[in-house]
């Protein structure tokens, strides 16, 4: 069964730093060159935002405007584990984060529709 798990979630200060991690299992090439992966973030009431992504094939890093600069994302294929390294957290980051994978190439990378698998969340609050 594929599946995807994340954790690191919780609560922090503006100005604090969070580290999410995304844990694949089930697929047979793990995280590998073969799917894109996104951590996306979603508020209540809200439509689900992209904040970071790993193309498939060359594996390019690309992140949203809101994002870049502060927020990192990065795999490690031996631990199948896909994270999102969140400095200088504000306010307006407090979401329910999310990472997704899809095979292959996507059109539109930022576009959650375009993702196949999905993890059950991990909550991020920023508040002092």
């Amino acid at each position: 069964q594929r599946q995807l798990v994340e954790s690191g979630g919780g609560s922090v200060q503006p100005g604090g730093s969070l580290r999410l991690s995304c844990v694949a299992s089930g697929f047979t090439s793990g995280i590998g060159r073969d799917y894109a992966i996104g951590w996306f973030r979603q508020a209540p009431g809200k439509e689900r935002q992209g904040v970071a992504w790993i193309t498939n094939g060359d594996g390019k890093l690309l992140y949203s405007d809101s994002v870049k600069g502060r927020f990192t994302i990065s795999r490690d294929h031996a631990l199948s584990t896909v994270y999102l390294q969140m400095n200088n957290l504000q306010p307006e980051d407090t979401s329910t984060y999310y990472c997704g994978m899809v095979l292959g190439w996507v059109d539109r990378i930022d576009d959650s529709l375009e993702y196949d698998f999905w993890g059950q969340g991990t909550q991020v609050t920023v508040s002092s």
